[in-house]
């Protein structure tokens, strides 16, 4: 079976992670451990609150990986060895090789959820 050029073009490999307020230990341990060729990308949808500095966390990420760590940006197209964090009080989606940083409503009482982007 020969491959499908278009469906080779919209195949992106990518690795999703959730995590409760408390998980930046666990996020670090798990960032740590990847190396800066990771084919993949990594998107983080951690609760926070609506005044947390999603900034200083990404910081904080990357003085602990190979990897590029930022905050997701809004239709940005996303690359492989970069970990893109989901900003404060906004869901983060997948859509086409780009991010959907939406204002919409909370899931399971939370906003970012990590529902959003799982689906």
């Amino acid at each position: 079976m020969r491959p499908n050029p278009t469906t080779q073009a919209n195949h992106h490999d990518v690795i999703v992670v959730g995590t409760s307020a408390g998980g930046m230990a666990v996020l670090i341990k798990l960032l740590e451990q990847m190396p800066a060729s990771l084919p993949a990308s990594v998107f983080i949808v951690q609760h926070l609150a609506r005044n947390s500095n999603v900034h200083i966390l990404v910081e904080r990420l990357s003085k602990n990986t190979e990897l590029i760590c930022e905050v997701a940006e809004h239709e940005k197209t996303f690359e492989p060895g970069h970990v893109y964090f989901c900003p404060q009080d906004h869901h983060l989606l997948l859509q086409k090789g780009r991010m959907l940083v939406t204002k919409g409503p909370r899931e399971n009482l939370f906003r970012p959820a990590i529902d959003p982007l799982f689906r």
